[in-house]
């Protein structure tokens, strides 16, 4: 057994407190990034990391985590105990509009505090908000000049909104106040214009944010819609973090219907808001800009129903008037055609007795000398067709095979055909051999 003296774990601990105290007895402003947070029984649990700035890794897209960093450098624990925290939080959430949460850059003023039984931790007894607005400020713009250099940050502000805008996908909370105001705004409408709304249910707090909207955009792709509208209501003001970020700038930024937010508050405006379509502020906001934006569609198609109506009443009246100029001219204007159209006819009818007369007593004159000439004629056709006659008649006597015959020669004939080919025959065929005074029948060997 060792003979010096020994300190039990109290005593150790409690020789640790005392140093603490005596040698760390002021309050300290520290910046930090939050690993950690989370409230109990009125109290704030925080657990506190420092990354190695010049072995940064990279930096996520979503400013609610923390940025991807390699092996941090140093952690610590932090509490913030009720009847600080209850002063604290409602003061840091009112300037920032946003919750103490993982991924969030703070500057706290501390104390150390040791105890015997729970070890060491560092004790908030404030918070600074500016130095939070400062990075999330920074953090925006980070993402704002990404937004930019990709091209993407204004093209839903070159779409345009359909006329006939009533096909309406909704992203938000199926449990949402704000959803059911929407939806009875548009259906109340004073004009009764009837909507197609369906809701494509999302998580519209917390950090599930980005990716649920993500997903209701990827559902709405491929359906037929007119616009999308992402609303949020009754949601606190220190949840609007979840839409900035860079993954659902981006998605919205691309996505080919206008988009529509009516997320925020009169203060607030998200940088979903700044690469949207149409920001408004609230659900109901969202509808009355629709129902606003249909109603401008019928007052123009009712002020060119009424403008085509006068231009037509007006093309109307002057055709009217012509019409009347020319039913009262149009007599006066008949009785000088018919005039003229009488005088030629008189003159035309003149000429055709004249040019008739004429041409009667030449084709008389005409008749009268082939009357004389055609006996004449006739004969002479008569003797030469009679001489032609004779020369075929000729022609054909001597073509007649009797006379071939008659002069001793024979035709040789198979099945009624002549044979003009002995290769043609074959042994046993039965010819027969026609000559002038009868035939002969023979066989083939």
């Amino acid at each position: 057994m060792r003979s010096e003296k020994f300190l039990s774990l109290l005593e150790l601990n409690q020789l640790v407190r005392e140093v603490i105290e005596c040698e760390m007895p002021d309050d300290y402003w520290v910046e930090a990034e939050l690993s950690e947070c989370r409230e109990s029984k009125g109290h704030c649990y925080m657990e506190l990391v420092q990354y190695d700035e010049g072995t940064a890794v990279g930096y996520t897209t979503m400013p609610q985590q923390s940025p991807a960093r390699s092996v941090p450098i140093a952690k610590a624990s932090a509490k913030c105990w009720a009847t600080k925290w209850m002063l604290i939080r409602p003061y840091f959430e009112r300037t920032t509009g946003q919750q103490l949460h993982a991924g969030m850059k703070v500057l706290l003023k501390v104390h150390a505090q040791f105890h015997e039984a729970y070890g060491f931790s560092w004790i908030v007894t404030d918070i600074d908000p500016t130095y939070t607005l400062g990075d999330m400020a920074r953090k925006r713009q980070e993402i704002i000049r990404q937004l930019k250099k990709e091209g993407v940050f204004d093209l839903q502000k070159e779409l345009r909104l359909p006329l006939f805008c009533q096909r309406i996908a909704v992203i938000s909370s199926e449990t949402a106040a704000g959803y059911g105001d929407f939806c009875n705004q548009l259906a109340d409408n004073p004009y009764g214009f009837k909507f197609e709304v369906r809701l494509f249910p999302a998580i519209m707090q917390g950090d599930d944010v980005e990716q649920s909207i993500i997903a209701a955009l990827e559902r709405i792709y491929s359906l037929e819609f007119d616009c999308v509208v992402i609303i949020r209501g009754g949601g606190a003001t220190s949840d609007m973090s979840g839409f900035d970020t860079l993954a659902l700038a981006e998605n919205v930024a691309n996505f080919p219907l206008p988009v529509i937010t009516g997320i925020g508050h009169d203060r607030d405006e998200s940088i979903l808001d700044l690469v949207s379509h149409t920001r408004v502020k609230t659900p109901t906001a969202a509808a009355a800009f629709l129902i606003d934006h249909l109603k401008t569609v019928m007052d123009i198609l009712n002020d060119s129903q009424e403008q085509i109506l006068r231009l037509a009443q007006q093309k109307l009246t002057y055709y009217k008037s012509q019409f009347a100029t020319v039913a009262e001219v149009l007599p006066r204007l008949f009785a000088n055609v018919k005039v003229r159209q009488e005088a030629r006819l008189d003159n035309l009818h003149s000429r055709l007795i004249l040019s008739s007369g004429s041409k009667l007593t030449t084709l008389h004159s005409q008749l009268s000398t082939l009357s004389d000439r055609l006996p004449i004629l006739l004969d002479r056709r008569l003797m030469a067709e009679k001489h032609r006659l004779q020369l075929i008649e000729e022609k054909a006597r001597s073509l007649d095979p009797a006379q071939l015959l008659s002069r001793g020669y024979s035709m040789t004939m198979k099945d009624g055909k002549i044979v003009r080919d002995p290769q043609t025959l074959h042994k046993g065929d039965e010819i027969e051999t026609r000559l002038e005074k009868g035939t002969i029948k023979s066989i083939v060997k």
